[in-house]
């Protein structure tokens, strides 16, 4: 069971750590991308839209699976915590609550992952829209 608990501390939270530089790395690069794009390189909108939302799509997962992510491992979490109650044949809430409120961490992780992730989608789609308006004025369609 040791190597449970260490699954849920390293690997679901060092997962969602991860997920999470990825998808911040992601957007810093769309980001930097956005502002030096040049509108007259593209000749056809399609083209603009597929450069423009290159790679968003990791962002956007990342923002809807991280909470899922989290509650795996608080999910796993209880259950070691009611595994523990079960083998030593004791019931003290001490050792209840110490359990659950380390399992509940890895919901709080997968959220703290989940919500910048989404503002970081909403912000940079809208990027893209504004883009493609530009664009769209500029090449009278």
């Amino acid at each position: 069971m040791e190597g449970l608990k260490h699954l849920i501390d390293y690997g679901i939270i060092g997962l969602l750590i991860a997920l999470s530089l990825w998808a911040v790395a992601v957007a810093t690069e769309r980001w930097f991308y956005f502002r030096r794009v040049d509108l007259r390189r593209f000749q056809n909108e399609q083209e603009f839209e597929v450069a423009l939302t290159k790679h968003l799509v990791v962002i956007g997962t990342v923002a809807a699976n991280a909470p899922y992510i989290g509650l795996l491992g608080t999910v796993l979490g209880i259950m070691l915590t009611f595994h523990s109650m079960g083998t030593s044949g004791t019931m003290a809430v001490q050792s209840i609550m110490v359990g659950l409120s380390l399992a509940l961490k890895a919901t709080a992780v997968g959220l703290l992952v989940a919500i910048p992730c989404v503002v970081l989608n909403n912000v940079l789609r809208r990027r893209v829209t504004e883009l493609l308006t530009q664009f769209k004025v500029q090449h009278g369609t």
